[in-house]
């Protein structure tokens, strides 16, 4: 039997964001404005998953996400889990969903939207939460998760 191994240290109290898709770990960071974090962030990618091939994961040490950044998380890693920290014990697993809407959290990607325009939030109705397909409320385009730009 194969001795397990824990390939990242666990943190105090504080989130882990675990079964992010290996390829949206950075996307995910630039969403939460990590980089302007000035705890402790530990991440890894390309771990192994039996349910992704690969994933990331990122341990932030005294940070507990607001609903609004939990969607942004959704958008980018719609399969990713939320584990809340405290005392080193888990107290809360959240599976991170996509809402049926999304509120100020995406640009819409047609240039002649009137939220590109004025001072409007963006709204969308989400069309497809497995692949992430959103339409805009104002101009009905559809914004897919290859061109969502997180504001």
């Amino acid at each position: 039997m194969k001795d397990k191994l824990l390939e990242v240290s666990a943190i105090k109290d504080g989130t882990v964001i675990d079964h992010i898709p290996a390829d949206s770990l950075f996307k995910v960071i630039s969403i939460l404005r990590l980089e302007k974090n000035d705890g402790m962030i530990t991440f890894g990618t390309n771990l192994e998953s039996k349910k992704l091939g690969k994933k990331a994961i990122i341990k932030l040490s005294g940070i507990f996400f607001k609903d609004k950044d939990i969607n942004r998380i959704a958008l980018i890693a719609p399969e990713a889990k939320l584990n809340i920290i405290r005392n080193y014990n888990v107290i809360e697993k959240k599976v991170v969903e996509v809402p049926d809407e999304i509120n100020g959290i995406a640009k819409c990607v047609n240039p002649v939207c009137i939220t590109n325009h004025e001072k409007i939030p963006t709204k969308f109705i989400v069309v497809d939460k497995r692949d992430i397909a959103l339409r805009c409320i104002y101009c009905e385009k559809i914004t897919d998760k290859e061109h969502i730009e997180i504001i």
